[in-house]
């Protein structure tokens, strides 16, 4: 037997009996949405640095049945997400943070009962996605918000606010409005991104504190941005901003009994630097990863200062030392560093343990005073030779590092360790950067060394007498174009017996900042609320890092008191989830943040789930009841029925499509064919099993499902 698709493609199936249908191609334009976004609504508010931003998405379904409409928006991955409520027939109904635990239960529910589990999960560098779904009644209209906040860091002398917008259609009502509050005043601001067209241009208007971002386009103009089409707009927008300072102890804002301080003094001269590279040349470095580290050496050996000492060792299962000592950054040892790091060659295992403490040997042997030492790690795996136990290699790094200066690990992919060297990292006052496998990886380690290549102040304290519940106070180094924010509370509210001061070392001498006309400025009432979470925010973020830290009763008290935090606060951390609540006879979506360290977090496998009834199946799939299959999508479109015995299904970038069994029919197998408008014809095949998962990424495709019973 064969199926026939479009008018001239035959299929021979091995498969018998079988059920064949008849296949006409359907071109990606003849599609027509069956739910209306009609109003998209990105409204962001900075104060102080801190970010608080809500996306308001209205749709209506135009259809004469039930829809399911499904709302999916991408976020920052270092902001919490503190509210979502949805808008139905005159009723809101509010998500509910929960701890994860409480959470779990009815996450496994879900499960338990075949319904999807509502996520948030990692999507590229710097970005989580959210989705949920609910259904809508035939001709009625929804209402999704969805707030969250986060905390802007300054780099390389900057913030950064990113807003990506993606409503996947083109929207009648889309305005995106960014209100940046500083009374500090505002330095610059400008705006990148790839939300860019010909036909419209985005201009702040600002003031000397205050500045508004604006962002109307036209239905047509959402066609016509950098990387957009039919389906819209598909980018990042992103406003970059600096404040003025005139006070080299920064700026004190409280409210509430609550204050935060920004620490960014700039008038200072640099301090030389100590600095070793520690370069994994393991076999698993091969390709482009190497020869990526090598561009990004060369370029960070140009930029060292004449005064400058350094050393670059390299290591597999053993160490390859440039020079066994540091020496001065002077042109006749970069040249030769050069010729070096060019000819690095990957091979063997992977010996961490042995290489950071032969980086630590070398910048103990070398003190030297009105200097700052670093050591930076790069590396792409695990410990596979030598010591292989990693706590031991954490342990032993502590051990001969002893707070004496900062270890900086760089993660090059997803296959490295990333929770083993984040924790290493925070051991040693350093932090971690996952580097991604792209084109530009040369670009994201310069970057890094960029952030970390101007110290201007060691072992920077800070003090606040009359001060309580503070965030962290100590950092082992400050560099220029960063920001230390220290936030907490004022004892009794007493603002006049509220004094604080900064002790730290320069490149020189040792310096204190307590300015004696320094004053801590009270921002009102409007601010009381703002305050207070910056103080939460910071707070729940670096108890989280303990939280890695620590163990035992120690441990788990780190982890009760961030989670009462987050509850409090309504923050979905990784220690709590976001119940979403629905109408009555909808399933409960579950909605949990991942870690930056950890695995994307996905819909559970669907084999072993019960079937779907008849009643569930049509609010989610519109079949009509001439199917029996069910195909449930990740970050993909709606199902559209294309014959007896298949369907065919219109993808979106990287969605994946899990077959279920429905109707209490039991499947053998599938094939599955894909098929793009550019060519119309079929570009890929593949057969499984219920349950299989396949990835499909082109815009365009087609995936037309082919099965026997």
């Amino acid at each position: 037997y064969c199926c026939c698709w479009a008018e001239n493609l035959y299929l021979q199936m091995s498969s018998s009996p079988s059920v064949c249908g008849f296949y006409k191609y359907l071109n990606c334009d003849e599609v027509i949405d069956d739910w209306n976004i009609y109003s998209f609504h990105i409204n962001s508010t900075v104060t102080s640095r801190y970010a608080t931003t809500v996306i308001t998405s209205r749709v209506a379904n135009r259809m004469d049945d039930s829809k399911e409409i499904e709302f999916q928006v991408r976020i920052p991955k270092n902001a919490f997400i503190s509210k979502f409520r949805m808008f139905i027939d005159g009723q809101w109904y509010n998500g509910v943070v929960k701890g994860k635990e409480k959470a779990q239960q009815q996450y496994t529910e879900a499960v338990s009962r075949g319904q999807s589990a509502g996520l948030v999960s990692s999507v590229g560098r710097t970005l989580e996605e959210f989705k949920t779904a609910v259904t809508v009644a035939a001709h009625k209209k929804v209402t999704f918000e969805l707030t969250y906040e986060e905390l802007l860091k300054r780099k390389l002398g900057k913030y950064e606010l990113q807003i990506h917008a993606r409503p996947m259609q083109p929207v009648k009502d889309f305005k995106v409005d960014v209100y940046i509050n500083e009374k500090a005043g505002i330095n610059f601001i400008d705006i990148k991104g790839g939300l860019s067209t010909n036909a419209l241009s985005l201009k702040p208007v600002s003031s000397c504190f205050q500045a508004w971002v604006y962002f109307y386009p036209t239905e047509d103009q959402q066609k016509t941005c950098d990387g957009c089409g039919e389906q819209g707009m598909n980018g990042d927008l992103v406003i970059v901003y600096d404040v003025n300072r005139d006070s080299s102890l920064g700026d004190i804002k409280s409210s509430a009994g609550y204050f935060v301080h920004h620490f960014a003094p700039s008038s200072l001269s640099r301090i030389p630097k100590n600095v070793v590279f520690v370069i994994d040349q393991s076999g698993s470095m091969s390709g482009r990863k190497m020869q990526q580290t090598r561009i990004a050496l060369i370029h960070i050996l140009n930029d060292l200062a004449e005064d400058d000492h350094f050393g670059l060792i390299t290591f597999d299962s053993s160490i390859f030392h440039w020079k066994r000592e540091l020496v001065q950054a002077n042109k006749e040892n970069l040249e030769s560093a050069k010729t070096f790091a060019l000819n690095i060659n990957e091979r063997g295992a992977t010996d961490i343990n042995a290489a950071v403490l032969e980086g630590a040997r070398m910048l103990n042997a070398h003190p030297r005073e009105g200097s700052a030492s670093i050591v930076i790690l790069l590396t792409d795996g695990d410990p596979t030779s030598g010591v292989t136990n990693l706590e031991l290699i954490q342990s032993n790094v502590r051990r001969d590092i002893a707070d004496k200066f900062p270890l900086y690990c760089l993660g090059f992919g997803h296959d490295v360790n990333f929770e083993f060297l984040e924790k290493m990292s925070l051991q040693n006052n350093g932090v971690a950067r996952r580097i991604y496998e792209d084109s530009d990886a040369d670009s994201q380690l310069k970057g890094f060394y960029d952030e970390v290549a101007t110290p201007l102040l060691t072992d920077v304290t800070m003090i606040y007498n009359g001060g309580t519940n503070l965030t962290q106070t100590n950092f082992s180094q400050y560099y220029n174009g960063s920001e230390i924010v220290v936030a907490g509370q004022i004892t009794d509210n007493d603002i006049e017996t509220f004094t604080p001061q900064v002790v730290a070392i320069s490149r020189d001498r040792r310096v204190t900042f307590s300015e004696t006309n320094a004053t801590v400025e009270y921002t009102g009432t409007d601010f009381d609320s703002h305050i207070q979470r910056v103080w939460a925010y910071l707070t729940v973020k670096q108890l989280l890092e303990k939280e890695l830290l620590f163990s035992g009763p120690e441990k788990e008290n780190v982890k009760k008191e961030a989670l009462e935090l987050s509850l409090k606060y309504s923050f979905v951390t990784p220690l709590t989830s976001m119940v979403v609540t629905k109408p009555l006879g909808e399933n409960t979506d579950v909605l949990h943040k991942p870690k930056e360290g950890g695995t994307t977090q996905a819909l559970p496998s669907p084999v072993g789930h019960r079937p779907l009834s008849r009643k569930g199946l049509k609010k989610r799939t519109r079949l009509q009841g001439h199917s029996s299959l069910a195909v449930r999508g990740q970050q993909a479109g709606w199902l559209m029925q294309s014959g007896v015995g298949g369907l065919g299904y219109r993808v979106r970038p990287g969605c994946m499509l899990g077959l279920i069994c429905s109707y209490n029919v039991m499947l053998s197998s599938f094939f599955l064919l894909t098929v793009t408008r550019r060519s119309q014809g079929v570009s890929g095949g593949f057969s499984g099993r219920t349950g299989t998962h396949v990835h499909c990424s082109d815009m365009n495709t087609l995936v037309y499902i082919f099965y026997c019973i």
